[in-house]
């Protein structure tokens, strides 16, 4: 079965890989740094509790029967131990079945967090993440040719991806179809990063080149990797272009760079070495494919095209899905990003007090996230591709939905609780319980040009009202 054997993409197998193997040690580590706060047993949404109530419910996972943080820290180190040794390629360089175990494992490890993992990994990323893992298991080691039925999954997967997004932003808000979706987008992302404000201040004609540049980066140039090299090779460097400047102006966790590395499925190596001559075109394996991983590429490639009927009607519908999985296994996902834009930035700041009465001249003092806008001369970091769980959903809070877990963070500060102050850049009171907390509601806006001459800072904020009135621990009780 010569035909299986795509002896055209090693380079692209390796950069598959190594790439998603990056991202999981990534997944692994922010996991390691923020479930047990956000999700363990004393979490803002503990698992134990979700495990008791949904039961059966849930998605297949390894906390079913058992939830410690012990446990959840054990899965975490051994998947990124495990992602850590693919990026360096020690299992590539064994049989095929190798690479194959460590990629299923990896796959069966994070589907544990994720299925329990509530609000904090509802993204459509970590999805996407799960089905690239598994994919990938079957891409074989260095001791084969790459499957050829596996690589174009992979181009189907960057085409559900870029494709379905574009959809979603055509079937959306009309700021996509009138071009003006950027006049606001980069200002009221979830995270801006150093890059925001500048993209943020491009002229309007610019900003509505940006909208077009999108619309023919996913509807047009995904049709164009399935095409003969050198074609998919150019359509797949315009998705790593333009995915690149997703990257450079903003921090959407690891999406945009997962997407770089899954589109370089379309890429061959005689059209790399055309154009860097100096890599052999001849990368490729030619030792015919074993018969025993012939039918196992085979066998999941029947079960990854049957599982795709789901999201290509998807994609087809007029109430088109976003981020959704029809299966808990999580495989071929419907997927997308920002089907409208929202045109204001609201931002909740939390603060504190020592004083016994919570009047509004008492001592209040707001409590500093990492990654979200808090003060207007802090410049917006870059955080991407880690992800920071709470900033993000801090993010969602103003435009309404699940708020249980902002109850109990709000709790958790009045506690002083130390695992929750480590998810913030700067606790005020320095490990003392405050008695009182508070939300407020702010509209923020970027400095333009002349205000960050004048002033330095980055924002303008704009008291709105109170958020959440004054609460102490009697509220709890």
């Amino acid at each position: 079965m010569e035909w299986l054997a795509a002896n055209d993409s090693e380079i692209a197998r390796q950069v598959l890989q190594r790439g998603i193997g990056a991202v999981y040690l990534i997944a692994f580590l922010s996991t390691l740094a923020q479930f047990p706060a956000l999700l363990g047993e004393r979490g803002l949404l503990p698992v134990p509790r979700l495990i008791a109530r949904a039961g059966g419910a849930i998605g297949p996972t390894l906390f079913r029967w058992r939830y410690s943080d012990g446990l959840l820290r054990a899965v975490a180190i051994v998947g990124a131990v495990l992602a850590a040794l693919v990026v360096v390629g020690l299992p590539q360089t064994g049989p095929p079945w190798v690479p194959m175990l460590v990629f299923l494992v990896m796959w069966a490890l994070y589907l544990s967090i994720v299925n329990v993992g509530q609000t904090f990994y509802g993204f459509g990323w970590e999805s996407l993440l799960l089905e690239a893992g598994f994919t990938a298991a079957f891409l074989g080691s260095n001791e084969v040719a790459p499957p050829t039925t596996i690589m174009i999954l992979f181009v189907w997967l960057v085409f559900r991806l870029e494709f379905g997004a574009g959809m979603i932003k055509m079937r959306g808000g009309e700021e996509w179809r009138n071009l003006t979706a950027l006049y606001y987008h980069h200002e009221t992302q979830p995270m801006p990063n150093p890059v925001s404000r500048f993209a943020h201040l491009l002229p309007k004609p610019i900003h509505r080149l940006e909208v077009i540049g999108n619309h023919i980066a996913q509807l047009v140039v995904p049709f164009l990797l399935f095409l003969p090299q050198p074609i998919a090779t150019i359509a797949a460097a315009l998705v790593i272009v333009t995915q690149g400047w997703l990257v450079l102006s903003g921090n959407f966790a690891w999406l945009n760079w997962i997407t770089i590395v899954l589109a370089f499925a379309a890429v061959g190596d005689s059209a790399v070495h055309w154009l860097v001559p100096a890599i052999p075109a001849d990368l490729g394996q030619d030792a015919p494919l074993p018969l025993y991983w012939t039918a196992i590429t085979l066998g999941a490639t029947v079960l990854l095209v049957v599982l795709s009927f789901w999201p290509a009607r998807n994609l087809l519908s007029r109430n088109q899905l976003m981020n959704a999985s029809f299966n808990r296994l999580h495989l071929v996902n419907a997927y997308g990003a920002f089907g409208s834009v929202t045109r204001r930035r609201y931002e909740i700041a939390v603060e504190g007090t020592l004083d016994s009465q919570p009047t509004a001249d008492a001592d209040w003092r707001e409590y500093l996230f990492k990654g979200k806008p808090t003060e207007p001369g802090r410049m917006p970091r870059q955080f991407a591709p880690y992800h920071l769980r709470l900033d993000w959903l801090m993010w969602f809070l103003p435009l309404g939905g699940d708020d249980r877990w902002f109850v109990a963070f709000l709790g958790k500060l009045l506690d002083a609780d130390k695992q929750t102050l480590r998810l913030l850049r700067k606790d005020p009171f320095g490990g003392e319980r405050p008695r009182w907390v508070r939300a407020r509601l702010y509209l923020y806006r970027f400095t333009t040009r002349q205000e960050k001459k004048e002033t330095g800072d980055w924002w303008v904020r704009d008291p709105i009202r109170l958020a959440v009135r004054p609460v102490n621990r009697d509220d709890f009780r």
